[in-house]
Formats: structure tokens, sequence, C-alpha cells
């Protein structure tokens, strides 16, 4: 892990962060960002639900965030966004593993994700984590690009 993203800077969601996670959100994902409603919603669907933010130590903002759906022995992972200026410094890789931690301490046994087809950073953190594709949902995106479902078998 890099020393710029510590653990303990990772903390569970709140209100008050959802203007920076747009910020993270549009930041990440210019073409298609989720809208402040549906980040309203996504907090509001706790305890199903849970988000984290994170953020270096006297960085202005937040540097990432990431939501998991627990329904019973699967989890889904909802979102992972990493702003671009803190990209390559690891906080994927340690977003991930703080949902799959929630999601063994919610009772699941295997974590369902998508991603982007041509997402190719996320599709290697995602093969280096130990997801498997499962199928593809042809023109899933607006922009007519295909999704990929992948799953993990969480580790007892």
């Amino acid at each position: 892990m890099s020393e710029d993203v510590a653990p303990e800077l990772m903390r569970p969601a709140t209100w008050r962060d959802i203007p920076a996670m747009l910020a993270v959100e549009r930041a990440a994902f210019p073409d298609e960002p989720w809208d402040e409603a549906g980040l309203w919603a996504e907090l509001a669907s706790r305890p199903r639900r849970a988000y984290v933010v994170a953020a270096r130590e006297g960085h202005d903002g937040l540097d990432g965030y990431a939501g998991l759906d627990v329904a019973g022995d699967v989890a889904d992972v909802m979102t992972l966004a990493v702003h671009p200026r803190s990209r390559g410094r690891g906080l994927g890789a340690l977003l991930l593993g703080r949902l799959h931690e929630l999601a063994r301490d919610a009772g699941a046994t295997s974590v369902l994700l998508e991603v982007r087809s041509g997402n190719e950073v996320a599709r290697r953190l995602y093969a280096a984590r130990g997801y498997e594709l499962v199928r593809t949902r042809e023109r899933y995106y607006r922009s007519g690009e295909d999704a990929l479902v992948l799953r993990k078998e969480l580790d007892a």
C-alpha cells in the first residue's frame, strides 16, 4: 500500500460528504457521473448500503469513495471512484479491500460488480484481486459500451 493514503484516513461516508463525493464522481466519470439525488438515495439506503470515503491528511476534498450493497450472501460493489489526481497510489485497491471487509462482516460469501469493458485500469485491479468474468451486458451504458459482470468469492 502507498504511503500517500493511510487506512486511518478512510472512514464511513456521511451526508456532509455528498458535495465532495460529487466532485470525485464528476472528475472520475465525466461522461456518466451519478447525480446528487443518486448519492442521497444511496446513503439513505443504509444499513443495507455501506459507503466509505478516503482522503490524505492535509488534502482538501476527498481522494476517493466506494459503496457496497449487501443482500444475504452476495454483496454488490455499487461504485468505486478515485479522483484522477489521486490515481496510481493504491487507493482503488485500498477502497476495494475495505469493501471486501465490510461484505465479510455482513455475512457475504461473494462480491459482484460491473465494470466498463474499456476501463483497463479497473479491470486489472479486479483481476489482481481475484474477480472473474460472469457475463457481459452488451451496450449497458448510455455510451453503448458493454458492462462486464465480475464475481469474487470471499475468503472466510
